[in-house]
């Protein structure tokens, strides 16, 4: 099988790599098992070392790997480089912070002594998007890494530059061979790898179809798993929020990444006091949107991840339309070579239709038109997904009420659905399950081990 980068401003190949064999698989995980055992009986001084070192060597070369992203899925180089600082924050984070994070804790019970002793559990495999190749790798690697586990990491197949430069990264900070494993491999050698009595655990992040093909393998074999499979994120305006900003963030948070990501605002739910002018104010700012090559600071929009993704959304479109929804805005593709998308607003969305709860990955928004808050909270739950999402009121008290409501595992008042590494980010529904970032993203993968020091 040959993995291949192809750049999808212009669908000109750039670089082939081969994948490794079945063998080579085995023999992988046996040098990371063997690399476990010494790993986990390093200091945290010695692992924070090694992730501060990371994070420097990410940022003394930040502007060759913003356009090793952009070059393979295709993300504007601003956001490119934004990643690449992101990620030597989130390594700062846990190289800081994993210490106190996995402190023995203790426990009140009568008559003894007991606590929590945070240990381990070894090999790690993890099944990473292209979305945010540098970003969804240290997510899941560094604060299992900082805890000890070792790592491997099946990269999504358009993304091989970056899955190169990571692995080089892990091993130039000076991690031990064997501490963070690259693997080029098809997707048909993931239920062997996490049916290896070697590997304890998969964290997943992509489709619902392959994390419940991974969930099943991970549960057949007692393995612990974590799932990030994706979201439709409500995006509700109440009636007295502060309309120009609803606006901008609304556009902001549904073109962010060229609207390919997992939180990003895909339903706007309107109340029907302000529609009219926030539909008015929409259209004028997304059609104002600069499609481009994403090299150029200029762009704002820029293709999508591949010839594949385009040929993707056009049919989820079509399929909108040809079901009764109106364009209002685009909802084809520019005449233009690469993997672009015009900027598209669609209404009269209804349930009926496949798109209504479908996730899709562009910069497509569905706009919703509800009589009041309840009507909102209901339409927003109305969804198998519930990553996140996000309501705009003037009242901080009233946002808090309408977050709570809302079933997802993350709501932002005022603001679009976004990661930060202190704050825990996470579904429920088909959006998957557990946690990362935040002090709960070490804990996925971690043995909480009681020690009981016997009765006084």
């Amino acid at each position: 099988m040959t993995i291949t980068s192809i750049n999808p401003a212009t669908n000109e190949t750039i670089q082939s790599f081969e994948s490794i064999t079945k063998d080579d698989v085995m023999d992988a995980i046996g040098v990371a098992h063997t690399a476990y055992q010494d790993w986990r009986k390093t200091t945290f001084d010695q692992r924070k070392a090694c992730l501060q070192k990371f994070a420097d060597l990410l940022r003394a070369d930040a502007d060759e790997y913003a356009r090793t992203i952009t070059l393979d899925m295709g993300k504007r180089i601003s956001e490119s480089e934004y990643e690449i600082e992101y990620c030597a924050k989130i390594a700062e984070f846990y190289a800081n912070g994993a210490e106190q994070f996995l402190a023995d804790q203790p426990m009140t019970v009568d008559g003894a002594d007991a606590y929590l002793h945070h240990q381990p559990l070894g090999v790690l495999l993890g099944v990473m998007p292209w979305n945010f190749p540098f970003y969804q790798v240290v997510r899941f690697a560094v604060p299992n890494i900082m805890a000890g586990n070792t790592v491997m990491v099946k990269h999504a197949s358009n993304v091989p530059q970056c899955a190169v430069a990571i692995e080089e990264l892990f091993r130039e900070c000076g991690l031990p061979d064997g501490v963070y494993t690259n693997l080029f491999i098809p997707t048909e050698f993931v239920e062997a790898i996490v049916s290896d009595s070697r590997v304890q655990g998969v964290s997943l992040t992509g489709s619902e179809p392959a994390g419940s093909a991974v969930a099943a393998v991970a549960g057949k074999h007692l393995k612990r798993s974590v799932l990030e499979l994706g979201g439709n994120d409500p995006f509700i305006v109440l009636e007295d929020a502060d309309l120009e900003r609803s606006i901008e963030q609304a556009v902001k948070g549904r073109i962010t990444n060229a609207g390919q990501s997992c939180v990003a605002s895909k339903r706007f739910i309107v109340v029907e006091a302000i529609a009219d002018r926030f539909m008015k104010g929409f259209k004028k700012q997304m059609e104002a949107l600069k499609l481009g090559d994403p090299m150029d600071q200029e762009t704002t929009l820029a293709p999508l991840s591949s010839e594949d993704a385009a040929v993707t959304v056009q049919k989820q479109v079509q399929s909108a339309i040809d079901a009764g929804a109106t364009v209002v805005l685009g909802g084809d593709r520019p005449d233009r070579d690469g993997a672009y998308f015009n900027p598209t607003i669609l209404t009269g969305v209804t349930k009926n239709m496949p798109t209504f709860d479908q996730e899709i990955f562009g910069p497509v928004a569905t706009v919703y038109v509800v009589k009041g808050e309840a009507e909102a909270i209901e339409l927003a739950n109305d969804s198998s997904y519930g990553l996140g999402g996000s309501v705009f009121t003037a009242d901080t008290e009233r946002g808090r009420r309408v977050a709570e409501q809302v079933e997802t595992g993350m709501m932002f008042i005022n603001q679009p659905t976004r990661s930060q590494a202190e704050l825990p980010f996470g579904g429920i529904k088909n959006s998957g399950y557990g946690r990362e970032l935040s002090h709960l993203g070490i804990l996925e993968f971690i043995n909480k081990k009681l020690i009981h020091l016997g009765s006084k």
